[in-house]
C-alpha cells in the first residue's frame, strides 16, 4: 500500500476504509524493518503498544465517524519521539550508555498530548547523545544517515526524527531545539520543521540540555501539519512555569520580511544563498515586501551560545550520577565530557564574570536587535527569512574530529534561542547532487501564526508537493 504524506490524506483513507490503521501500522514498520537497518533512525520501537492502539482507532472510527475529532483531532497520526522525551513504559536514553535501560514512569507533556490527541507512536529515535551535536554522528548507538544521500549527515541533533520522516517511516516526529536541532535537520532532510516561542510548548518531561534555550518542536511534510501539530502541543501544563497561554500574533495587512545582511557573508554556500534569494522573489510575486535589514550583533551569537549552552549543559548533566539511575559517569561519550567541561569552566571562580555574566549581557544586546527590527511602530518586518545552514547536508565525518568546525554549523540558527523567538524550517529544492535545499522564516515571540501564513503562501506558489526519500 502507498503511505499516506499527510494528516489529512490519512485520515481520509481511514474514513473510507481504504484500509485500517493496523495496515497501516503494518506498512510502517515493515518499512521500518526494510530500509532502516541502512539508516538507524530508530533506537526502540513500540510494536506492541503501536497494535493495540490501532486496533482501537479502527473501533472508534467504526463507531463514531469523523465525529471523533472534534475529541482526537490527530486521530490514526503515527508519531515517532525524539529519545529525548519521556514515554511510560517505553524506554529512554538520551542516545547515550547512561540511561541505556532506563524506563520511564511517565510521558512527556507533549506525548501525553498527542497520545490524547489520538497519535500513535511507532517508536524512540535516535539523535547526538544528550543532544549535543549539529550532524546526528554523536549518538552512543551510531550516527544517523540522510536518506538522500548515504554518505551524507542527516543534521542533528534531531537526526532520527527529520530522517524518519523524510523516508516515510513515520507520519511525524517530534524534536528539539536548542541552537538549531530542529530546523537544521529538516533542511538537511527535505521536510519541514518548527522551533516554537521559548515558553509556547512544555519542556516537562524531556531530557534537559540548556534550559534557558531549549524548544520543543516538531517535523512534518506540510505547513498545516505543522500547524495541527503545535496547536496540540502548545500552552500550559502546570509544570514548566516559563510556559505561558500568551495570544499568537496575526497579521491581516500586508506582510513584510526582512533579509539580514549578517547572515549572507563569507561562507555561504553558492546554492544555499541562491534558493534562499529566490524565496524572496517568490514572495516578491505574492504581493509581500521585502526590505534589507541589520541585525549588528548576530555576529556574536554562536560565541554567546557556546558559552551558555555548555554552562547549563553542565549543571543538568551533574544528576546523572549513576546511583539512583542510570549507569555511573564513565559511560558519557566525548561530546557529553568536552561541554561538561567547557561548561564548569565558564562558571568557575574568576571566570564567570568574564564569560557567562558578559554573555548574558551581549545576550540582551541580541535580543534588542531582533526587539528592533520586528517594532511594528518602527516600520519593522513581519518576520525574517534566513538560510538554515551555511551549506546543505554535509559527509559523514567531514566536521567530526573538528569540534569548532562542526559548532559552527549553527551560525545560523542559534541567534533565534538566545533570542527565544520562534523559527520554521522550509524546504525548497535540491542541489545539483540532490541533496535538499531550504530557508528559515523568524518572526517576534508568539508569532507562530504569522510563519504558518508565509508558509502557506510559499508551499501554494511554488506548488510544493511533499517529497519522501528511498522511493
Amino acid at each position: 500500500m502507498d503511505i499516506p504524506l499527510t494528516i489529512r490524506q490519512t485520515q481520509k483513507a481511514l474514513f473510507e476504509k481504504r484500509f485500517s490503521m493496523v495496515e497501516l501500522v503494518d506498512a510502517y514498520f515493515a518499512r521500518i524493518e526494510k530500509l532502516d537497518k541502512a539508516l538507524n533512525s530508530f533506537l526502540t520501537l513500540n510494536k506492541e503498544e503501536a497494535y493495540k492502539k490501532a486496533k482501537k482507532v479502527d473501533g472508534l472510527i467504526t463507531d463514531y465517524g469523523k465525529e471523533i475529532l472534534k475529541d482526537k483531532p490527530l486521530l490514526g497520526v503515527t508519531v515517532a519521539h525524539k529519545d529525548l522525551f519521556l514515554t511510560k513504559g517505553l524506554r529512554t536514553t538520551a542516545a547515550s550508555k547512561v540511561l541505556e535501560y532506563y524506563i520511564p514512569a511517565y510521558s512527556a507533556t507533549v506525548v501525553a498530548r498527542l497520545n490524547e490527541a489520538g497519535c500513535i507512536i511507532l517508536g524512540k529515535t535516535n539523535c547526538d547523545a544528550w543532544a549535543h551535536g549539529a550532524s546526528g554522528e554523536n549518538s552512543d548507538y551510531g550516527p544517523t544517515i540522510n536518506p538522500w544521500g548515504k554518505t551524507y549527515v542527516p543534521g542533528g541533533s534531531s537526526s532520527g526524527s527529520a530522517t524518519a520522516v523524510a523516508a516515510s517511516f513515520s507520519l511525524i516526529a517530534t524534536g528539539t531545539d536548542t541552537g538549531g536541532s530542529v530546523r537544521q535537520p529538516a533542511n538537511f532532510c527535505g521536510v519541514y520543521g518548527l522551533k516554537p516561542t521559548y515558553g509556547a510548548v512544555s519542556r516537562y518531561g524531556i531530557v534537559a540540555m540548556a534550559s534557558s534555550v531549549d524548544s520543543v518542536g516538531h517535523f512534518a511534510r506540510t505547513v498545516s501539519d505543522i500547524e495541527k501539530i503545535f496547536d496540540i502541543t502548545k500552552g500550559e501544563d502546570g509544570k514548566d512555569g516559563t510556559v505561558k497561554n500568551s495570544k499568537l500574533k496575526t497579521q491581516n495587512s500586508k506582510l513584510k520580511i526582512g533579509v539580514p545582511k549578517e547572515y549572507f557573508v563569507k561562507g555561504l554556500d553558492k546554492e544555499v544563498e541562491k534558493a534562499v534569494l529566490q524565496a524572496t522573489v517568490t514572495f516578491k510575486k505574492k504581493g509581500i515586501e521585502v526590505v534589507g535589514i541589520s541585525l549588528p550583533h548576530t555576529k556574536y551569537a554562536i560565541s554567546v551560545y557556546y558559552i551558555i549552552q555548555p554552562a547549563e549543559v553542565s549543571s543538568n548533566l551533574s544528576r546523572y550520577d549513576g546511583i539512583r539511575y542510570g549507569n555511573e559517569r564513565d559511560a558519557f561519550g566525548d561530546e557529553a565530557k568536552r561541554r561538561i567541561m567547557l561548561g564548569t569552566y565558564v562558571l568557575s571562580s574568576g571566570y564567570y564574570d568574564a564569560y557567562y555574566l558578559k554573555a548574558q549581557k551581549v545576550r540582551t544586546k541580541i535580543i534588542e536587535d531582533f526587539e528592533k527590527v520586528f517594532d511594528p511602530s518602527n516600520g519593522g518586518v513581519d518576520a525574517i527569512i534566513a538560510p538554515v545552514s551555511p551549506t546543505a547536508a554535509f559527509k559523514l565525518g567531514e566536521k567530526s574530529l573538528d569540534p569548532l568546525k562542526m559548532y559552527l554549523a549553527d551560525v545560523y540558527t542559534v541567534a533565534a534561542n538566545v533570542a527565544g523567538i520562534p523559527g520554521l524550517s522550509v524546504p525548497s529544492g535540491f542541489t545539483r547532487k540532490g541533496l535538499p535545499l531550504g530557508f528559515q522564516l523568524m518572526g517576534p515571540r508568539y508569532s507562530e501564526r504569522i510563519l504558518f501564513k508565509l508558509g502557506n503562501i510559499y508551499e501554494k506558489a511554488t506548488n510544493a508537493k511533499p517529497q519522501v526519500a528511498l522511493e
